[in-house]
């Protein structure tokens, strides 16, 4: 089970940084992504950090803003968001991801997501 949290409104050049609560898997033996969706748009891959959290991808669309982390003792993926745009708005998912990749992952795989909202 994924549980997400941490969303909410934020303004412009704003920052929140989502937690996910992972439970019911060896979540330290999974690699780990975040995906977003905006209302009426397909889901977007926004990034993935491997088992140990040493190695990172990212979005174009995020990178540079952005910065996926993981603490395997606490079971706990992180996206830490800054320079927050309005078309950052979405509900953001973290998913456990089949590979190191690129790719959204299928989305049984998914949580329940975290509203994010930026406007002024």
């Amino acid at each position: 089970q994924l549980v997400e949290s941490g969303g909410g409104l934020v303004r412009p050049e704003g920052s929140l940084t989502l937690s996910c609560a992972a439970s019911g898997f060896p979540f330290s033996l999974y690699h780990m992504s975040w995906v977003r969706q905006a209302p009426g748009e397909g889901p977007e891959w926004l990034s993935t950090i491997s088992t140990d959290g040493g190695s990172t991808k990212y979005a174009d669309s995020v990178k540079g803003r952005f910065t996926i982390s993981r603490d395997n003792a606490k079971n706990t993926l992180y996206l830490q968001m800054n320079s927050l745009k309005p078309e950052d708005t979405a509900l953001y998912y973290c998913a456990r991801a089949v590979r190191f990749g690129t790719t959204v992952p299928p989305r049984d795989y998914w949580g329940q997501g975290t509203q994010v909202t930026v406007s002024s």
